[in-house]
């Protein structure tokens, strides 16, 4: 009997806190790493939060060049090689959609069992995307196995077709629930952390600043909200391109003082507790597991209307339309009266299809079936 864990290769832009890194590191903490490791490519060079943890629960990370376009065969030859070196490897777990096409080709080319993963649902516009639009079209014929966050992510990436195949897999974002259960005591201790009064009302949002997340509008709205609403604080958690742009934006509107800017966290769960609403004005999305994450600590969460209802799991989710910014600004003034409580256990057991550890079964079994039959 085999008692060396088997290997599965993840790859990755970076290794940040965003969507689907934060997928990889859930079901990879709640994965049985006595059976299951997880190994990492990633495409950006600096070092992301989630290294030292990954190298700590035995994981290994490799670098690969960013894909530019005129270093195709560059990029190409790096994954050649790297299979050809790393012959321990059976599967690979794709979460970078746009080479997806290029580099699960080649590991398939090698023997491995390839799984693609949609975690969005759009590439943005300009000709970056149209590109990407190319680039991504071959996944559907190219991966032996298609896994999406939601139907809709699904849908997007691989086609209506596809998602009737027995190859489609909806794999829900898994999160450890009681991780983000609510705790007053935490609650108290964040507030005092980050000067926040007992009786200010906080609008919080956790996501990397960038186009999708539409932080534009939602400092907008919090502008016009703390303008009638002066006790009252909106708070940031993440990091990204948009970082100094939504600094600016804030200084401009005169609400500086008024928004805590934290950056990235790997300890999100505390960042909830000082929160009293979660406000979630996307432009687009996969499954944003965030919203799973807050619903799990009884935050009342408004969401934009281009949401998958994927997400839509309690009695405290409710989507608006981004056409409208004054029933944003109703909805929010009519919680600023409601008394922060944690999730009912009707809600948490609502919530149990996405627990990390259901997933994480779930997964690791796949991952040994196909690993026993790439071996044959």
């Amino acid at each position: 009997m085999n008692t060396t864990p088997i290997r599965v290769l993840q790859v990755l832009g970076g290794l940040e806190a965003g969507g689907a890194e934060s997928f990889v590191m859930n079901l990879y903490r709640a994965i049985d790493k006595k059976k299951v490791q997880f190994d990492f490519v990633k495409h950006i060079e600096h070092k992301g939060v989630f290294e030292d943890e990954i190298t700590q629960m035995g994981g290994k990370i490799y670098r690969c060049p960013q894909y530019t376009g005129k270093n195709h065969f560059a990029y190409c030859k790096w994954w050649d090689s790297f299979f050809k070196e790393h012959p321990e490897y059976h599967m690979i777990h794709g979460h970078v959609r746009s080479t997806a096409s290029i580099y699960l080709k080649i590991a398939k080319k090698d023997g491995l069992v390839t799984i693609a993963h949609s975690h969005s649902t759009s590439n943005g516009s300009g000709i970056s995307a149209i590109v990407k639009d190319m680039l991504q079209l071959p996944i559907r014929h190219t991966a032996d196995y298609l896994f999406a966050c939601s139907d809709k992510a699904g849908r997007w990436l691989y086609g209506e077709k596809a998602t009737k195949q027995p190859n489609y897999w909806m794999i829900p974002n898994g999160v450890d629930l009681n991780r983000f259960a609510f705790c007053e005591e935490k609650r108290q201790q964040m507030r005092q952390e980050l000067g926040i009064a007992k009786d200010t009302f906080v609008l919080g949002h956790i996501g990397r600043l960038t186009v999708p997340k539409n932080h534009q509008f939602l400092v907008e709205l919090f502008a016009e909200y703390h303008k009638e609403n002066p006790n009252s604080r909106l708070l940031l958690v993440g990091d990204g391109e948009l970082f100094g742009t939504v600094q600016q934006q804030c200084t401009q509107l005169g609400i500086r003082d008024a928004v805590i800017m934290v950056g990235s966290k790997t300890n999100t769960e505390d960042y909830y507790q000082a929160m009293d609403v979660f406000v979630f004005p996307s432009l687009w999305e996969g499954l944003p597991v965030s919203v799973v994450e807050a619903q799990a600590n009884g935050l009342p969460c408004l969401l934009s209307d281009v949401i998958t209802h994927d997400v839509d799991l309690t009695d405290k989710v409710k989507y608006l339309t981004l056409t409208n910014k004054k029933v944003w600004l109703c909805d929010v003034a009519n919680l600023q009266r409601k008394h922060r409580i944690a999730a009912t256990a009707e809600n948490m057991a609502k919530l149990q299809p996405f627990d990390a550890t259901v997933v994480a079964k779930q997964l690791q079994s796949f991952y040994l079936e196909q690993d026993e039959r790439a071996r044959k």
